[in-house]
């Protein structure tokens, strides 16, 4: 067994969206039951690394960061359904906070918190707004129409004539407007702080030495200046993208590839190619 000092930096708001793609769905119903996936992922690492047992792979840990953000907790009003979110209170805020508590409890887990900032007012989602966009030149028709003498004793009463794609492209208009609802909608919030307390956090473990094996747990390539500083230190850098795809140039800034978590079997153009999946079958059961 090699004798290692191993720090896990986790992106919490990466792996809370391929948790669910990864464990079974009782092991992300309850903030308690995705904070017992977190030993579970860093002690299939340590078995990778080191060869140990289950029962010692906690002495190999340096450290475990927890990269997130504290929740938005401020109020706002919907545009769409016309009522007012208090965020402090919404389910989302309530779980964080309720997971963010759970690590605090678990051994060597050190909690590296941002914070969320409103960045700009409610917008709508891009997808559905390209919709919106297509179907703009039925709005021709109402220019057309301001030209139309009205007919009868009330001015309000008009006859416009159509044609069939005219009629067709307001009937579009009409239903991708329709389609609306208060999901369709979000305010402008953005996460700060995090990308830089994970960046500034592997630098002054390369520096100090205080880890020889660092594993990030992340789905983007930010982290390369970092991990550049990182092994020019001497240090080991793991990536686990959590079976997710990443750019094939990142390969010539880390040592190695691979996950904590058995690959999903949705994994067909979704798994990152790895050295293997550290979790077995046998074991994901034991934990998730």
């Amino acid at each position: 067994m090699s004798a290692r000092r191993i720090a896990i930096l986790i992106d919490g708001g990466f792996l809370l969206k391929r948790l669910p793609r990864l464990v079974k769905p009782e092991f992300v119903a309850t903030p308690e039951k995705i904070a017992s996936c977190i030993p579970h992922l860093c002690r299939n690492h340590v078995k990778k690394l080191t060869g140990c047992s289950n029962q010692d792979w906690i002495q190999h840990i340096y450290r475990i960061f927890y990269y997130d953000a504290i929740p938005y907790g401020g109020k706002a009003h919907h545009p769409l359904s016309n009522r007012p979110i208090d965020f402090a209170k919404s389910d989302v805020a309530v779980q964080r906070l309720a997971l963010f508590d759970c690590l605090r409890r678990q051994r060597k887990v050190a909690l590296r918190l941002g914070k969320v900032n409103r960045d700009h007012d409610w917008a709508i989602k891009p997808d559905l707004t390209k919709k919106l966009l297509r179907h703009r030149t039925a709005l021709q028709v109402l220019q057309r129409a301001q030209a139309v003498e009205p007919t009868g004793a009330s001015p309000a009463h008009f006859t416009l004539t159509l044609s069939a794609d005219e009629f067709g492209e307001l009937n579009k208009l009409r239903a991708s407007w329709d389609a609306l609802d208060a999901a369709s909608v979000s305010l402008g919030l953005r996460q700060k702080g995090v990308d830089m307390r994970i960046g500034i956090d592997i630098a002054a473990l390369a520096l100090k030495k205080q880890a020889d094996t660092l594993v990030l747990v992340a789905g983007d390539s930010d982290f390369v200046p970092a991990a550049k500083l990182a092994r020019r230190e001497g240090i080991d850098f793991i990536l686990d993208p959590l079976w997710q795809q990443i750019n094939a140039d990142l390969f010539e800034h880390i040592d190695g590839l691979y996950s904590g978590f058995s690959r999903p079997r949705e994994s067909t153009g979704d798994a990152a190619a790895g050295e293997g999946a550290a979790a077995p079958d046998q074991e994901q059961n034991d934990g998730t």
